[in-house]
C-alpha cells in the first residue's frame, strides 16, 4: 500500500502575479478571488487538495508590496505569517516582467528565514514570452534568491503544473490528512461571497477606485436548499466614488451585483438572491475599528 503524504505549501509573491489563479488551476475549480487588478487577495486563504495518494493544503497569500496604509501593512503580516511552519514555498514571479522592487522585497523575507523550506521559484505566464527569453528571465530571478529551484509555468493554461505539484509533494513528510478528504478551503461561504462581490467590483471600476473598496455581508441566509439571500454593503472612501461604483441609474452597481451574482451561483450550486448598496467610509483603509469590523486584522499583532 502506498504511504499517504501530507503537507502546507505556501504561496507567495509580489501582487498580481497569479497566485490566486494558481491556486484555482490546482484545485481545479474557483476558491479564489481572481481578477486583473493588483491586490485582488486580502487575507490568507487555505486550498486543499486531496487524493488518495496526498493531502496538499495551499496557503494563499496577499501580495507582498510596500504599504502605504494600515490594510497593507495587515496583508504583508498576513503573507509573512504563511512562511511559519510550511514544508513548501511557491514563490510566484511573473515572468513577463523583470524584478521590480517588490520582487526583491519577497526575494529578501525568504532569505531571512531562519530555517527555510524547499523554495520553489515559480515563473508564471510563461506562456507569453519568447521561448529565446525565457532561459536568461530565469537566470535573472534566480539570481535574487539562487538556493530556489526554478519552475517555467502558465498558471492559466495549466502547463508546468503538474510537475510543480510533484516536487512539493516529493517533500512532504507521510501522515495522516489535515482536513476532511471533502473539504477544499478554510473560508466560510459567506467569506468568499464578499471576495466573489469584490472581485466582480475590481473588474468592473475604473483603475484608482478599486484599491479602496471593501465588502461587507450583511445578510447571508439560506432560503432552501437551492436558494439562499445575500445582501452586501460596499464601502469607498469618497463620495465621488459612490456616485461612480452606482453609476448612471444603478447601472454600474447592477453589473456588479449580476456578475457577482453567477459566480456565487456556481461556487454554491445554488440560486442566489444579491442585493447589495454603497455606503461612503472615509479612510477605512487606516481606520483599525472598521478594518476589524471587516475581518482585516490580527489581533495583537496589529
Amino acid at each position: 500500500m502506498t504511504p499517504f503524504h501530507s503537507g502546507y505549501t505556501a504561496l507567495i509573491g509580489r501582487p498580481n502575479v497569479g497566485k490566486s489563479t494558481l491556486l484555482n488551476t490546482l484545485l481545479r475549480q474557483k476558491v479564489a478571488a481572481v481578477s486583473p487588478r493588483p491586490q485582488t487577495t486580502r487575507r490568507r486563504q487555505l486550498g486543499i487538495l486531496t487524493t488518495p495518494d496526498y493531502q496538499v493544503v495551499f496557503v494563499d497569500t496577499p501580495g507582498i508590496h510596500n504599504p502605504h496604509h494600515r490594510l497593507g501593512v495587515y496583508m504583508n503580516e498576513e503573507a509573512a505569517s504563511a512562511l511559519q511552519d510550511v514544508d513548501c514555498i511557491v514563490w510566484l514571479v511573473d515572468a513577463t516582467l523583470k524584478p521590480d522592487p517588490e520582487d526583491e522585497l519577497v526575494a529578501k523575507m525568504l532569505k531571512e528565514l531562519s530555517r527555510p523550506p524547499l523554495i520553489l521559484l515559480t515563473l508564471n505566464k510563461i506562456d507569453l514570452i519568447p521561448t529565446t527569453e525565457q532561459q536568461e528571465r530565469k537566470m535573472v530571478y534566480l539570481a535574487l534568491l539562487p538556493t530556489a529551484e526554478p519552475f517555467l509555468i502558465s498558471a492559466s493554461q495549466g502547463s508546468g503544473c503538474l510537475d510543480l505539484l510533484n516536487r512539493m509533494i516529493s517533500v512532504f513528510p507521510e501522515g495522516e490528512a489535515f482536513f476532511d478528504e471533502n473539504q477544499v478551503t478554510d473560508l466560510y461561504e459567506k467569506e468568499i461571497a464578499a471576495d466573489l462581490i469584490r472581485e466582480s467590483a475590481l473588474i468592473h471600476l475604473r483603475e484608482e477606485i478599486p484599491h479602496a473598496t471593501a465588502v461587507r455581508i450583511d445578510e447571508f441566509s439560506e432560503r432552501s436548499e437551492l436558494t439562499a439571500y445575500i445582501a452586501a454593503t460596499l464601502f469607498v472612501e469618497k463620495e465621488s466614488h459612490k456616485g461612480i461604483v452606482i453609476g448612471k441609474g444603478g447601472e454600474m452597481l447592477k453589473k456588479i451585483g449580476s456578475s457577482a451574482r453567477r459566480e456565487i451561483e456556481s461556487m454554491s450550486g445554488r440560486k442566489v438572491f444579491l442585493e447589495l448598496r454603497v455606503k461612503v467610509n472615509k479612510n477605512w483603509r487606516n481606520n483599525t475599528e472598521t478594518l476589524q469590523q471587516l475581518g482585516y486584522s490580527r489581533g495583537e499583532e496589529d
